[in-house]
């Protein structure tokens, strides 16, 4: 049986927390949002395969989530799940307000100025206190764009781009 292509990450299981089936879990957005949202997941293991998983409690949020899931009840159990990811449907992923965007959305756009000039896709997005970075790769460059207002002026998904008005010097770092 193949994982729906309809499924994204949200989050990969990092250690165990004590010894009652507790889990670490790093939320690639940082926001928990999503996982409180939806109780019925399915965890891919390091191994390729993957099961249905239900939420028994979340401690914690963001990135210090501590996760119990029905089934892991030891240390051993939990031990099986770290390295696995929590993959939900995007169906179950909360409405974004106007001007917000999820990340698996915005990863893979392409990049281009205000002037026309092709910087190359969007592959990795910091977090940051303040505000988010994207990494930009192209042409064998890598450029670092801050996610803000006056710099990112239209993201569109339905062309798969997203275009830059660069901050002085920003491209010639």
């Amino acid at each position: 049986m193949s994982i729906p292509s309809e499924l994204l990450a949200i989050g990969k299981i990092t250690g165990t927390h004590g010894i009652k089936g507790m889990c670490k879990l790093h939320l690639y957005s940082g926001d928990d949002g999503t996982l409180r949202a939806v109780h019925d997941l399915t965890l891919r293991l390091t191994d390729g395969s993957h099961r249905e998983v239900t939420v028994v409690s979340l401690q914690g949020s963001g990135r210090k989530t501590i996760l119990c899931l029905k089934g892991y009840d030891s240390i051993e159990d939990a031990s099986k799940a770290v390295g696995g990811e929590l993959l939900v449907r995007r169906d179950q992923f909360p409405a974004t307000e106007e001007g917000e965007y999820y990340w698996t959305d915005l990863i893979g756009l392409r990049v281009v100025t205000d002037g026309g000039e092709d910087l190359g896709t969007l592959a990795e997005i910091i977090e940051t206190g303040s505000n988010d970075v994207y990494v930009v790769q192209g042409g064998g460059k890598e450029y670092l764009i801050p996610a803000l207002e006056d710099v990112v002026l239209k993201v569109d998904l339905e062309n798969g781009t997203m275009t830059i008005a660069p901050l002085d010097g920003l491209l010639q770092l």
